[in-house]
């Protein structure tokens, strides 16, 4: 059973940063494209940035130069470092399993972790 398990969110002030980790078991995380999605209040699924199985990373022009995605194939687990956090980046953060398009259809994923960036 392919399970997610997001952490690592919560409030920071504009400027911090923060760090979210993904646990995966059910299946190799390193032979899967995994992505970060993001849902802020009242809006739509927004893709955030993914890594294919041979470590290509790829990132939303909005998040380009302010967060990294990673990952540690011994540990099973995807992060995001999110550095240089705004308002507009507040939302629940959730890593996905699979291709861009299967993130953003609703393919498995987390239960989600809030990040609340505020003053």
């Amino acid at each position: 059973e392919v399970q997610l398990v997001e952490s690592g969110g919560g409030l920071v002030q504009p400027g911090g940063s923060l760090r979210l980790s993904c646990v995966a078991s059910g299946f190799t995380l390193r032979n899967y494209a995994m992505n970060w999605v993001r849902q802020a209040p009242g809006k739509g699924l927004e893709w955030v940035s993914g890594i294919s199985s041979g470590g290509s990373t790829i990132y939303a022009g909005s998040v380009k130069g302010r967060f990294t995605i990673s990952r540690d194939n011994a540990k099973n687990t995807l992060y995001l470092q999110m550095n240089s956090l705004n308002p507009e980046d507040t939302a629940v953060y959730y890593c996905a399993k699979g291709q861009r398009w299967e993130a953003l259809a609703g393919g498995p994923r987390g239960q989600g972790t809030q990040v609340t960036v505020s003053s």
